[in-house]
Protein backbone atom coordinates (compact mmCIF):
# COMPACT_ATOMS: atom_id res chain seq x y z
CA UNK A 1 0.00 0.00 0.00
CA UNK A 2 1.38 3.59 -0.73
CA UNK A 3 2.80 5.75 1.88
CA UNK A 4 0.38 8.36 1.84
CA UNK A 5 -2.67 5.95 2.21
CA UNK A 6 -0.70 4.45 4.85
CA UNK A 7 -0.35 7.40 6.93
CA UNK A 8 -4.09 8.92 6.52
CA UNK A 9 -4.62 5.61 7.51
CA UNK A 10 -2.71 5.43 10.86
CA UNK A 11 -3.02 9.14 11.38
CA UNK A 12 -6.98 9.27 10.54
CA UNK A 13 -7.05 5.92 13.19
CA UNK A 14 -5.47 8.02 15.83
CA UNK A 15 -7.27 10.95 15.47
CA UNK A 16 -10.56 9.16 15.91
CA UNK A 17 -9.50 7.15 18.79
CA UNK A 18 -8.69 10.64 20.51
CA UNK A 19 -11.81 12.45 19.71
CA UNK A 20 -13.78 9.04 20.94
CA UNK A 21 -11.97 9.16 24.41
CA UNK A 22 -12.95 12.61 24.57
CA UNK A 23 -16.36 12.46 23.89
CA UNK A 24 -16.63 9.59 26.65
CA UNK A 25 -14.38 11.32 29.28
CA UNK A 26 -16.05 15.03 28.75
CA UNK A 27 -15.81 17.04 32.03
CA UNK A 28 -18.90 18.15 33.70
CA UNK A 29 -17.67 19.61 36.63
CA UNK A 30 -14.70 21.83 37.48
CA UNK A 31 -12.82 19.43 39.55
CA UNK A 32 -12.77 17.12 36.03
CA UNK A 33 -11.98 20.18 33.99
CA UNK A 34 -8.67 21.05 36.42
CA UNK A 35 -7.49 17.78 38.09
CA UNK A 36 -9.87 14.97 36.72
CA UNK A 37 -11.44 14.96 39.60
CA UNK A 38 -8.73 13.51 41.37
CA UNK A 39 -9.54 9.97 40.45
CA UNK A 40 -6.72 8.58 38.22
CA UNK A 41 -5.05 5.77 38.96
CA UNK A 42 -0.91 5.81 39.52
CA UNK A 43 -0.02 3.93 36.77
CA UNK A 44 -2.70 5.01 34.41
CA UNK A 45 -1.10 8.83 35.48
CA UNK A 46 2.27 7.64 35.38
CA UNK A 47 1.49 6.93 31.32
CA UNK A 48 -0.30 10.40 31.46
CA UNK A 49 2.77 12.01 32.42
CA UNK A 50 5.35 10.18 30.34
CA UNK A 51 2.96 11.31 27.17
CA UNK A 52 2.91 14.57 28.68
CA UNK A 53 6.62 15.10 29.62
CA UNK A 54 7.68 13.82 25.92
CA UNK A 55 6.53 16.75 23.57
CA UNK A 56 7.67 16.84 19.99
CA UNK A 57 10.57 18.15 21.39
CA UNK A 58 11.50 14.65 22.52
CA UNK A 59 10.03 12.57 20.16
CA UNK A 60 11.58 14.39 16.70
CA UNK A 61 14.02 17.39 18.08
CA UNK A 62 15.97 15.31 20.98
CA UNK A 63 17.35 12.69 18.43
CA UNK A 64 18.13 15.33 16.04
CA UNK A 65 20.35 17.19 17.94
CA UNK A 66 21.92 13.60 19.34
CA UNK A 67 22.49 13.16 15.42
CA UNK A 68 24.28 16.54 14.71
CA UNK A 69 25.70 17.69 18.23
CA UNK A 70 26.94 14.04 19.23
CA UNK A 71 28.17 13.73 23.05
CA UNK A 72 26.99 17.69 23.66
CA UNK A 73 23.63 16.62 22.76
CA UNK A 74 23.60 14.73 26.10
CA UNK A 75 22.75 18.13 27.80
CA UNK A 76 19.32 17.44 27.02
CA UNK A 77 18.74 13.45 27.95
CA UNK A 78 20.31 14.17 31.53
CA UNK A 79 18.72 17.33 31.64
CA UNK A 80 15.03 16.54 30.80
CA UNK A 81 15.41 13.06 33.02
CA UNK A 82 17.20 15.18 36.11
CA UNK A 83 14.16 17.60 35.77
CA UNK A 84 11.91 14.58 36.26
CA UNK A 85 13.50 13.10 39.25
CA UNK A 86 13.70 16.36 41.01
CA UNK A 87 10.43 17.51 40.05
CA UNK A 88 9.53 13.79 41.68
CA UNK A 89 11.49 13.89 44.78
CA UNK A 90 10.95 17.94 45.70
CA UNK A 91 8.06 19.16 44.34
CA UNK A 92 5.28 16.94 43.39
CA UNK A 93 4.75 15.07 47.00
CA UNK A 94 4.41 18.07 48.74
CA UNK A 95 2.24 20.18 45.91
CA UNK A 96 -0.20 17.21 45.86
CA UNK A 97 0.17 17.48 49.63
CA UNK A 98 -0.90 20.87 49.42
CA UNK A 99 -4.50 19.84 47.14
CA UNK A 100 -5.07 22.79 45.11
CA UNK A 101 -6.03 22.43 41.13
CA UNK A 102 -3.21 24.78 40.26
CA UNK A 103 1.12 26.20 40.62
CA UNK A 104 -0.10 30.16 40.76
CA UNK A 105 -2.76 29.07 43.13
CA UNK A 106 -0.32 27.24 45.56
CA UNK A 107 2.12 30.34 45.05
CA UNK A 108 -0.96 32.73 45.88
CA UNK A 109 -1.71 31.08 49.09
CA UNK A 110 1.80 30.20 49.94
CA UNK A 111 2.86 33.56 49.85
CA UNK A 112 -0.38 35.39 51.06
CA UNK A 113 -0.69 37.76 48.11
CA UNK A 114 -3.05 37.82 44.86
CA UNK A 115 0.19 40.04 43.47
CA UNK A 116 2.40 37.01 43.78
CA UNK A 117 -0.51 34.64 41.99
CA UNK A 118 -1.06 36.97 39.39
CA UNK A 119 2.85 37.22 39.04
CA UNK A 120 3.35 33.29 38.56
CA UNK A 121 0.25 33.57 36.14
CA UNK A 122 1.94 35.26 33.68
CA UNK A 123 5.56 33.55 34.27
CA UNK A 124 3.44 30.82 33.67
CA UNK A 125 1.95 31.83 30.55
CA UNK A 126 4.97 33.20 28.87
CA UNK A 127 6.98 29.73 29.47
CA UNK A 128 3.71 27.55 28.42
CA UNK A 129 3.32 29.73 25.25
CA UNK A 130 7.30 29.50 24.14
CA UNK A 131 7.07 25.96 24.88
CA UNK A 132 3.80 25.28 22.83
CA UNK A 133 4.98 26.77 20.31
CA UNK A 134 7.33 24.36 19.43
CA UNK A 135 4.79 21.78 19.46
CA UNK A 136 2.57 23.27 16.97
CA UNK A 137 5.68 23.65 14.89
CA UNK A 138 6.44 19.42 15.21
CA UNK A 139 2.65 19.15 13.38
CA UNK A 140 3.40 21.40 10.81
CA UNK A 141 6.47 19.40 9.78
CA UNK A 142 4.98 16.08 10.29
CA UNK A 143 1.97 17.12 8.22
CA UNK A 144 3.62 19.05 4.80
CA UNK A 145 6.11 15.59 4.57
CA UNK A 146 3.58 12.90 4.91
CA UNK A 147 0.31 14.44 4.38
CA UNK A 148 1.54 16.31 1.63
CA UNK A 149 -0.04 19.70 2.51
CA UNK A 150 1.11 23.18 3.58
CA UNK A 151 2.66 23.42 6.87
CA UNK A 152 -0.39 26.26 7.49
CA UNK A 153 -3.11 23.24 6.53
CA UNK A 154 -1.13 21.11 8.74
CA UNK A 155 -1.42 23.37 11.64
CA UNK A 156 -5.50 23.92 11.55
CA UNK A 157 -5.98 20.31 11.72
CA UNK A 158 -3.41 19.51 14.61
CA UNK A 159 -5.30 22.80 16.56
CA UNK A 160 -8.72 21.17 15.60
CA UNK A 161 -7.82 17.83 17.35
CA UNK A 162 -6.57 19.44 20.40
CA UNK A 163 -9.42 21.76 20.86
CA UNK A 164 -12.13 18.89 20.37
CA UNK A 165 -10.58 16.80 23.20
CA UNK A 166 -9.39 19.54 25.38
CA UNK A 167 -12.33 22.03 25.37
CA UNK A 168 -14.39 19.02 25.91
CA UNK A 169 -12.73 17.10 28.43
CA UNK A 170 -10.25 19.03 30.35
CA UNK A 171 -7.99 17.62 32.23
CA UNK A 172 -10.05 14.12 32.24
CA UNK A 173 -10.30 13.84 28.41
CA UNK A 174 -6.80 14.77 27.85
CA UNK A 175 -5.09 12.21 30.75
CA UNK A 176 -7.08 9.09 29.15
CA UNK A 177 -6.38 10.50 25.45
CA UNK A 178 -3.02 11.36 26.76
CA UNK A 179 -2.79 7.20 27.77
CA UNK A 180 -3.57 6.60 24.07
CA UNK A 181 -1.13 8.78 22.62
CA UNK A 182 1.79 7.19 25.24
CA UNK A 183 1.04 3.89 23.30
CA UNK A 184 1.01 5.26 19.92
CA UNK A 185 4.33 7.17 20.23
CA UNK A 186 6.23 4.69 22.32
CA UNK A 187 5.42 2.17 19.33
CA UNK A 188 6.23 4.64 16.76
CA UNK A 189 9.38 5.52 18.60
CA UNK A 190 10.24 1.97 19.18
CA UNK A 191 9.72 -0.10 16.21
CA UNK A 192 12.32 1.87 13.90
CA UNK A 193 14.88 1.55 16.00
CA UNK A 194 14.84 -2.07 16.45
CA UNK A 195 14.20 -2.27 12.71
CA UNK A 196 17.43 -0.16 11.89
CA UNK A 197 19.60 -1.60 14.79
CA UNK A 198 19.13 -4.91 13.55
CA UNK A 199 19.97 -3.75 9.90
CA UNK A 200 23.40 -1.62 11.36
CA UNK A 201 24.82 -4.16 14.54
CA UNK A 202 22.77 -7.47 13.62
CA UNK A 203 21.19 -6.79 17.69
CA UNK A 204 17.58 -6.00 17.71
CA UNK A 205 18.51 -3.48 21.14
CA UNK A 206 18.69 -0.01 20.57
CA UNK A 207 20.13 0.35 23.70
CA UNK A 208 22.55 -2.22 23.15
CA UNK A 209 23.33 -1.70 19.73
CA UNK A 210 24.88 1.27 19.62
CA UNK A 211 27.84 -0.38 22.48
CA UNK A 212 27.91 -3.11 19.58
CA UNK A 213 29.96 -4.31 16.50
CA UNK A 214 28.46 -3.22 13.03
CA UNK A 215 26.45 -6.34 11.05
CA UNK A 216 30.16 -7.02 9.99
CA UNK A 217 31.29 -8.11 12.81
CA UNK A 218 34.68 -5.88 12.35
CA UNK A 219 34.19 -2.10 13.77
CA UNK A 220 32.22 -1.41 16.93
CA UNK A 221 29.05 1.08 15.33
CA UNK A 222 30.53 4.30 17.36
CA UNK A 223 34.40 3.53 16.18
CA UNK A 224 32.50 3.57 12.42
CA UNK A 225 30.68 6.84 13.36
CA UNK A 226 33.54 8.72 14.39
CA UNK A 227 35.60 7.45 11.51
CA UNK A 228 33.07 8.91 9.08
CA UNK A 229 32.53 12.33 10.76
CA UNK A 230 35.96 12.77 11.66
CA UNK A 231 37.12 12.28 7.76
CA UNK A 232 34.85 14.63 6.26
CA UNK A 233 36.14 17.35 8.45
CA UNK A 234 33.60 17.04 11.42
CA UNK A 235 34.95 16.78 15.07
CA UNK A 236 34.42 13.31 16.75
CA UNK A 237 30.96 12.39 17.15
CA UNK A 238 31.94 11.45 21.20
CA UNK A 239 33.71 14.06 22.01
CA UNK A 240 32.06 17.19 20.27
CA UNK A 241 30.58 19.63 23.07
CA UNK A 242 27.76 22.50 22.72
CA UNK A 243 30.49 25.39 23.70
CA UNK A 244 32.49 25.19 26.88
CA UNK A 245 32.16 22.63 29.65
CA UNK A 246 31.12 25.28 31.73
CA UNK A 247 28.15 25.80 29.04
CA UNK A 248 27.10 22.47 29.29
CA UNK A 249 27.05 22.10 33.00
CA UNK A 250 24.49 25.67 32.80
CA UNK A 251 22.63 24.17 30.29
CA UNK A 252 21.96 20.81 32.12
CA UNK A 253 21.10 22.78 34.96
CA UNK A 254 18.60 24.96 33.29
CA UNK A 255 16.88 22.10 31.77
CA UNK A 256 16.84 20.33 34.96
CA UNK A 257 15.17 22.73 36.94
CA UNK A 258 13.19 24.46 34.04
CA UNK A 259 11.52 21.04 33.36
CA UNK A 260 10.79 20.57 37.27
CA UNK A 261 9.31 24.06 37.25
CA UNK A 262 6.78 23.83 34.25
CA UNK A 263 3.32 23.88 35.33
CA UNK A 264 1.87 21.67 32.71
CA UNK A 265 4.00 18.28 34.30
CA UNK A 266 3.30 19.86 37.55
CA UNK A 267 -0.60 19.61 37.64
CA UNK A 268 -0.42 16.04 36.45
CA UNK A 269 0.48 14.59 40.21
CA UNK A 270 -2.50 17.01 41.03
CA UNK A 271 -5.15 14.03 39.52
CA UNK A 272 -4.36 11.20 41.97
CA UNK A 273 -6.27 10.32 45.00
CA UNK A 274 -3.84 10.57 47.61
CA UNK A 275 -0.20 11.88 48.68
CA UNK A 276 1.41 7.95 48.11
CA UNK A 277 -0.39 7.77 44.55
CA UNK A 278 1.62 10.93 43.62
CA UNK A 279 4.78 9.13 44.51
CA UNK A 280 3.25 6.32 42.70
CA UNK A 281 2.58 8.81 40.05
CA UNK A 282 6.21 9.59 39.90
CA UNK A 283 8.02 6.18 39.65
CA UNK A 284 5.83 4.62 36.81
CA UNK A 285 6.43 7.75 35.17
CA UNK A 286 9.81 7.22 35.44
CA UNK A 287 9.75 3.65 33.69
CA UNK A 288 7.17 4.92 30.56
CA UNK A 289 9.65 7.79 30.08
CA UNK A 290 13.19 5.51 30.28
CA UNK A 291 11.66 3.44 27.41
CA UNK A 292 12.25 6.34 25.47
CA UNK A 293 15.08 8.02 26.57
CA UNK A 294 17.46 5.08 26.63
CA UNK A 295 16.33 4.47 22.65
CA UNK A 296 17.10 8.21 21.61
CA UNK A 297 20.85 7.90 21.64
CA UNK A 298 20.95 4.81 19.30
CA UNK A 299 18.41 6.75 17.44
CA UNK A 300 20.33 9.75 16.28
CA UNK A 301 23.71 7.98 16.30
CA UNK A 302 22.27 5.50 13.61
CA UNK A 303 20.41 8.24 12.03
CA UNK A 304 23.57 10.29 11.23
CA UNK A 305 25.55 7.04 10.51
CA UNK A 306 22.64 6.53 7.69
CA UNK A 307 22.69 9.96 6.21
CA UNK A 308 26.53 10.26 5.75
CA UNK A 309 26.56 6.66 4.30
CA UNK A 310 23.58 7.50 2.25
CA UNK A 311 24.86 11.03 0.79
CA UNK A 312 28.73 10.96 1.37
CA UNK A 313 29.85 7.37 0.17
CA UNK A 314 33.00 6.07 -0.46
CA UNK A 315 36.73 6.47 1.05
CA UNK A 316 37.44 10.39 1.54
CA UNK A 317 39.52 12.33 -1.49
CA UNK A 318 37.94 9.99 -4.47
CA UNK A 319 35.37 11.74 -6.89
CA UNK A 320 33.45 8.90 -5.71
CA UNK A 321 32.73 10.23 -2.16
CA UNK A 322 29.69 12.22 -3.10
CA UNK A 323 27.12 11.46 -4.67
CA UNK A 324 25.08 12.20 -7.78
CA UNK A 325 22.20 14.72 -8.03
CA UNK A 326 20.56 12.60 -10.50
CA UNK A 327 20.91 9.74 -8.33
CA UNK A 328 20.00 11.03 -4.93
CA UNK A 329 17.73 8.38 -3.34
CA UNK A 330 13.79 9.02 -2.80
CA UNK A 331 13.89 10.16 0.77
CA UNK A 332 16.00 13.02 -0.23
CA UNK A 333 13.77 13.88 -3.13
CA UNK A 334 11.15 13.87 -0.80
CA UNK A 335 12.21 16.00 2.38
CA UNK A 336 13.37 18.32 -0.57
CA UNK A 337 10.00 18.96 -1.56
CA UNK A 338 9.29 20.48 1.79
CA UNK A 339 12.32 22.82 2.02
CA UNK A 340 13.84 21.25 5.36
CA UNK A 341 16.24 19.65 3.29
CA UNK A 342 18.10 21.72 0.32
CA UNK A 343 20.85 21.44 -2.05
CA UNK A 344 22.96 23.80 -3.52
CA UNK A 345 25.54 22.33 -6.49
CA UNK A 346 28.16 25.40 -5.79
CA UNK A 347 30.81 23.79 -8.60
CA UNK A 348 28.38 23.07 -11.08
CA UNK A 349 29.24 19.27 -11.27
CA UNK A 350 26.12 17.67 -10.94
CA UNK A 351 26.76 15.53 -7.59
CA UNK A 352 26.21 16.29 -3.34
CA UNK A 353 29.01 16.70 -1.52
CA UNK A 354 28.60 16.91 2.35
CA UNK A 355 31.59 18.04 4.66
CA UNK A 356 32.32 20.21 6.84
CA UNK A 357 33.44 23.75 5.30
CA UNK A 358 34.12 25.39 8.45
CA UNK A 359 37.05 22.70 9.06
CA UNK A 360 40.02 24.93 7.01
CA UNK A 361 42.33 22.00 7.05
CA UNK A 362 39.54 20.13 5.58
CA UNK A 363 37.96 22.62 3.16
CA UNK A 364 41.65 23.35 1.43
CA UNK A 365 41.89 19.12 1.41
CA UNK A 366 38.47 19.23 -0.50
CA UNK A 367 38.92 21.68 -3.01
CA UNK A 368 41.70 20.42 -4.62
CA UNK A 369 39.79 17.85 -5.29
CA UNK A 370 37.47 20.23 -6.80
CA UNK A 371 34.65 20.39 -3.99
CA UNK A 372 33.83 24.44 -3.55
CA UNK A 373 32.35 23.92 0.06
CA UNK A 374 29.52 21.66 1.88
CA UNK A 375 26.87 21.78 -0.88
CA UNK A 376 24.18 20.81 1.84
CA UNK A 377 22.81 24.17 2.76
CA UNK A 378 20.04 23.18 4.99
CA UNK A 379 19.53 19.77 7.01
CA UNK A 380 16.86 20.83 9.41
CA UNK A 381 17.81 18.28 12.34
CA UNK A 382 13.76 18.00 13.01
CA UNK A 383 13.55 16.28 10.44
CA UNK A 384 15.81 12.80 11.02
CA UNK A 385 13.63 11.05 13.21
CA UNK A 386 11.03 11.06 10.59
CA UNK A 387 13.25 10.58 7.70
CA UNK A 388 15.37 7.78 9.70
CA UNK A 389 12.77 5.03 8.98
CA UNK A 390 12.67 6.61 4.88
CA UNK A 391 16.76 6.45 4.85
CA UNK A 392 17.16 3.08 6.47
CA UNK A 393 14.38 1.68 3.78
CA UNK A 394 12.26 0.47 5.98
CA UNK A 395 8.46 -0.64 5.13
CA UNK A 396 6.20 2.34 4.05
CA UNK A 397 3.53 1.37 7.48
CA UNK A 398 6.25 1.97 10.24
CA UNK A 399 7.39 5.39 8.40
CA UNK A 400 3.32 5.79 8.53
CA UNK A 401 3.65 4.53 12.18
CA UNK A 402 6.33 7.25 12.85
CA UNK A 403 4.46 9.91 11.74
CA UNK A 404 1.13 9.29 13.69
CA UNK A 405 3.98 9.20 16.87
CA UNK A 406 5.21 12.52 15.91
CA UNK A 407 1.94 13.75 15.81
CA UNK A 408 1.25 12.10 19.18
CA UNK A 409 3.65 13.29 20.95
CA UNK A 410 2.94 16.74 19.96
CA UNK A 411 -0.44 16.55 21.15
CA UNK A 412 0.07 15.38 24.17
CA UNK A 413 2.07 18.39 25.57
CA UNK A 414 0.39 20.97 23.40
CA UNK A 415 -2.87 19.46 25.27
CA UNK A 416 -0.99 19.76 28.91
CA UNK A 417 0.11 23.00 27.93
CA UNK A 418 -3.14 24.66 26.88
CA UNK A 419 -4.98 23.20 29.66
CA UNK A 420 -2.26 25.17 31.84
CA UNK A 421 -2.66 28.62 30.73
CA UNK A 422 -6.64 28.04 30.26
CA UNK A 423 -6.67 27.16 33.84
CA UNK A 424 -4.82 29.77 35.52
CA UNK A 425 -6.67 31.83 32.85
CA UNK A 426 -9.93 31.01 34.30
CA UNK A 427 -9.09 29.81 38.01
CA UNK A 428 -6.13 31.66 39.28
CA UNK A 429 -7.11 34.97 37.08
CA UNK A 430 -11.10 34.98 37.02
CA UNK A 431 -12.45 32.61 39.79
CA UNK A 432 -9.15 33.54 42.16
CA UNK A 433 -9.09 37.19 41.71
CA UNK A 434 -11.67 39.17 39.54
CA UNK A 435 -14.92 37.14 40.15
CA UNK A 436 -14.83 35.08 43.15
CA UNK A 437 -18.47 35.06 43.53
CA UNK A 438 -18.83 32.92 39.76
CA UNK A 439 -20.64 29.83 40.03
CA UNK A 440 -18.99 25.84 39.40
CA UNK A 441 -20.90 25.99 35.98
CA UNK A 442 -19.86 29.61 34.93
CA UNK A 443 -16.35 29.06 36.00
CA UNK A 444 -16.36 25.73 33.55
CA UNK A 445 -17.82 27.53 31.01
CA UNK A 446 -14.44 29.57 31.36
CA UNK A 447 -12.27 27.27 31.76
CA UNK A 448 -13.50 25.63 28.03
CA UNK A 449 -13.63 29.20 26.44
CA UNK A 450 -10.14 29.85 28.12
CA UNK A 451 -9.08 27.00 26.52
CA UNK A 452 -10.34 27.73 23.06
CA UNK A 453 -8.78 31.59 23.40
CA UNK A 454 -5.18 29.50 24.27
CA UNK A 455 -5.74 27.26 21.44
CA UNK A 456 -5.80 30.61 18.78
CA UNK A 457 -3.25 32.63 20.66
CA UNK A 458 -1.07 29.17 19.96
CA UNK A 459 -1.88 28.31 16.37
CA UNK A 460 -1.65 32.00 15.61
CA UNK A 461 2.25 31.84 16.74
CA UNK A 462 2.34 28.80 15.13
CA UNK A 463 1.88 30.27 11.88
CA UNK A 464 3.76 33.57 13.04
CA UNK A 465 6.60 32.24 15.41
CA UNK A 466 8.44 35.29 16.78
CA UNK A 467 11.77 35.56 16.15
CA UNK A 468 13.41 34.71 20.21
CA UNK A 469 11.23 31.30 20.29
CA UNK A 470 11.14 30.44 16.24
CA UNK A 471 13.50 27.52 16.47
CA UNK A 472 13.69 26.14 19.84
CA UNK A 473 11.73 25.52 23.31
CA UNK A 474 14.44 25.85 25.50
CA UNK A 475 13.87 29.01 25.84
CA UNK A 476 11.04 28.03 28.35
CA UNK A 477 12.63 25.91 30.25
CA UNK A 478 14.83 28.98 31.02
CA UNK A 479 11.76 31.48 32.18
CA UNK A 480 10.32 28.31 34.04
CA UNK A 481 13.69 28.02 35.35
CA UNK A 482 14.62 30.84 36.86
CA UNK A 483 10.80 32.34 38.02
CA UNK A 484 8.41 29.18 38.56
CA UNK A 485 10.93 26.68 40.19
CA UNK A 486 12.43 28.86 42.30
CA UNK A 487 9.47 30.25 44.04
CA UNK A 488 7.93 26.74 44.47
CA UNK A 489 11.25 25.34 46.16
CA UNK A 490 11.36 28.49 48.35
CA UNK A 491 7.78 27.93 49.11
CA UNK A 492 8.10 24.61 49.96
CA UNK A 493 11.92 24.24 52.04
CA UNK A 494 11.94 27.80 53.23
CA UNK A 495 9.17 29.07 55.56
CA UNK A 496 10.76 32.55 56.05
CA UNK A 497 10.54 33.35 52.42
CA UNK A 498 7.73 36.43 52.28
CA UNK A 499 5.46 37.57 49.33
CA UNK A 500 7.55 40.64 48.97
CA UNK A 501 10.45 38.33 48.55
CA UNK A 502 8.92 36.15 46.45
CA UNK A 503 7.19 38.81 43.97
CA UNK A 504 10.72 40.44 43.70
CA UNK A 505 12.29 37.22 42.87
CA UNK A 506 10.17 35.83 40.40
CA UNK A 507 10.21 39.52 38.67
CA UNK A 508 14.21 39.38 38.73
CA UNK A 509 14.25 36.24 37.32
CA UNK A 510 12.39 36.13 34.71
CA UNK A 511 13.17 39.91 33.64
CA UNK A 512 17.04 38.74 33.29
CA UNK A 513 16.88 36.06 31.54
CA UNK A 514 14.38 37.72 28.73
CA UNK A 515 16.89 40.24 28.91
CA UNK A 516 19.31 37.94 28.13
CA UNK A 517 17.52 36.01 25.68
CA UNK A 518 16.42 38.68 23.77
CA UNK A 519 20.18 40.62 23.52
CA UNK A 520 21.26 37.47 21.65
CA UNK A 521 18.44 36.20 19.73
CA UNK A 522 20.40 35.75 16.82
CA UNK A 523 23.15 34.40 18.10
CA UNK A 524 21.68 31.52 19.96
CA UNK A 525 21.67 27.82 19.78
CA UNK A 526 18.68 26.45 17.30
CA UNK A 527 17.94 23.19 16.43
CA UNK A 528 19.56 23.31 12.64
CA UNK A 529 22.33 25.08 13.12
CA UNK A 530 25.32 25.70 15.57
CA UNK A 531 26.95 28.25 17.68
CA UNK A 532 30.42 25.84 17.88
CA UNK A 533 33.24 28.45 17.30
CA UNK A 534 30.91 31.16 17.44
CA UNK A 535 30.66 32.05 21.02
CA UNK A 536 29.85 35.76 21.17
CA UNK A 537 32.01 38.02 23.47
CA UNK A 538 29.35 39.61 25.12
CA UNK A 539 27.95 35.59 26.78
CA UNK A 540 28.04 36.36 30.44
CA UNK A 541 31.57 33.70 31.18
CA UNK A 542 30.92 32.05 27.49
CA UNK A 543 27.20 30.64 29.32
CA UNK A 544 24.56 30.61 25.95
CA UNK A 545 21.23 31.93 26.23
CA UNK A 546 19.10 28.69 26.25
CA UNK A 547 21.57 28.01 29.43
CA UNK A 548 21.26 31.49 31.31
CA UNK A 549 17.84 30.07 33.42
CA UNK A 550 20.05 28.40 35.72
CA UNK A 551 21.90 31.79 36.23
CA UNK A 552 18.24 33.86 36.61
CA UNK A 553 17.36 31.29 39.40
CA UNK A 554 20.32 32.12 41.40
CA UNK A 555 19.10 35.91 40.92
CA UNK A 556 15.64 35.06 41.99
CA UNK A 557 16.72 32.82 45.17
CA UNK A 558 19.09 35.95 46.10
CA UNK A 559 16.63 38.52 45.46
CA UNK A 560 13.63 36.59 47.04
CA UNK A 561 15.94 35.97 50.34
CA UNK A 562 17.42 39.18 51.23
CA UNK A 563 14.24 41.11 50.06
CA UNK A 564 12.42 38.82 52.87
CA UNK A 565 15.22 39.67 55.71
CA UNK A 566 14.42 43.25 54.71
CA UNK A 567 10.72 43.24 54.80
CA UNK A 568 8.18 42.25 57.64
CA UNK A 569 8.10 38.69 58.53
CA UNK A 570 6.16 35.67 56.99
CA UNK A 571 2.64 35.41 59.50
CA UNK A 572 2.90 32.37 61.75
CA UNK A 573 -0.01 30.91 60.44
CA UNK A 574 1.83 30.71 56.89
CA UNK A 575 5.03 29.30 58.89
CA UNK A 576 3.05 26.91 60.24
CA UNK A 577 1.09 25.85 56.91
CA UNK A 578 4.47 25.20 55.10
CA UNK A 579 5.83 23.01 58.24
CA UNK A 580 2.75 20.93 57.32
CA UNK A 581 3.29 20.57 53.65
CA UNK A 582 6.56 18.85 54.89
CA UNK A 583 5.61 16.70 57.37
CA UNK A 584 4.15 12.91 56.93
CA UNK A 585 0.82 12.37 57.92
CA UNK A 586 0.90 10.99 61.16
CA UNK A 587 3.88 12.23 62.41
CA UNK A 588 2.08 15.15 63.56
CA UNK A 589 0.08 18.06 62.56
CA UNK A 590 0.17 16.76 58.99
CA UNK A 591 -2.37 15.03 57.18
CA UNK A 592 -2.96 13.45 54.11
CA UNK A 593 -6.13 15.36 51.80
Amino acid sequence: MELTTLTYLFVGATFALYIGIAIWARASTTSEFYVAGKGIHPVANGMATAADWMSAASFISMAGLIAFNGYGASVFLMGWTGGYVLLALLLAPYLRKFGKFTVPEFIGERYYSRTARIVAVICLILASITYVIGQMKGIGVAFSRFLETDYDTGLYIGMGIVFIYSVLGGMKGITYTQIAQYCVLIFAYTVPAIFISLNITGNPIPQLGILSTMADGNTYMMDKLNLVVSELGFNEYTTQVLGSKLNMFAYTLTLMIGTAGLPHVIIRFFTVPKVKDARATAGWALVFIAILYTTAPAVGSMARLNLMNTIQTGPVGEVTANIEYDKRPGWFKNWESTGLLKFEDKNGDGRIQYYNDKNKDFAAKAESFGWKGNEMVKVDRDIMVLANPEIANLPNWVIALVVAGGLAAALSTAAGLLLAIASSISHDLLKGIFKPQITEKQELMAGRIAMAGAIAMAGYFGLHPPDFAAGTVAIAFGLAASSIFPALMMGIFNKKVNRAGAVAGMITGISITMLYVFQHKGIMFIPGTSFLGDMSPNWFFGISPNAFGCVGALANFAVAIGVSKMTAPVPDHIQHLVEDIRIPAGSGGATDH
